[in-house]
Parts: structure tokens; sequence; C-alpha cells
């Protein structure tokens, strides 16, 4: 096995754990919105990732994740919230006013 052999298996290795680090963050998120939701009684419609990008938290390397989502409080009219992740923990929520 040749070194180039070597760093691209690092390479690769690397690249599909991260993937699979940016998936969990997307689970975490789904997970945490649908419990918010429920607790606030809100209907969630959607969720989808804005903005991925590595960055500095609580001193270490991770991913900083912002997400849009759709929501309804009286289940006829819809909202866009935005939720702020650094690596799996929620750093913010942010929701309009909205009709209940």
């Amino acid at each position: 096995m040749t070194l180039f052999e070597l760093v691209l298996i690092f390479v690769l290795v690397g690249v599909g754990w991260q993937f699979w680090r940016i998936r969990a963050i997307s689970e975490s998120a789904s997970e945490y919105l649908t419990r918010y939701c429920n607790q606030q009684g809100l209907q969630l419609i959607s969720l989808s990732r804005r903005k991925t990008r590595i960055g500095s938290y609580r001193g270490k390397l991770d991913w900083h994740t912002e997400f849009n989502f759709e929501f309804s409080g009286n289940g006829e009219d819809a909202y866009q919230g935005v939720l702020v992740m650094r690596g799996r923990h929620v750093t913010q929520t942010t929701l309009p006013p909205y009709r209940i």
C-alpha cells in the first residue's frame, strides 16, 4: 500500500464520518423541533437545512448549522422559524408572532 492510497483511505473515511455527523445533527434538529412544537401546541410542517459551516464551539471544531422550518399555530396559516445549532446543541430557536 502506497502513501497515496493510505491518504486516500483516510480522506474517504473522514468524509464519510462527516456525512454521518451532519445526518445526526439533522436528526437531532428534527427531534428537537417535534418536541418543541408539541410543547407549544404548534404543528410542524417542514424542516430544511439552510446553511452548514465549520466553526469553533466550546473550544472544539464542530458544525454550525441553521435550519428553516415551517409551522402552524391554528392549522390554516403557515409561518417560518429559524433553528440554530452548534454541533448537536440547540443555541437559538426563533419564531415570528403567529395566530393561535
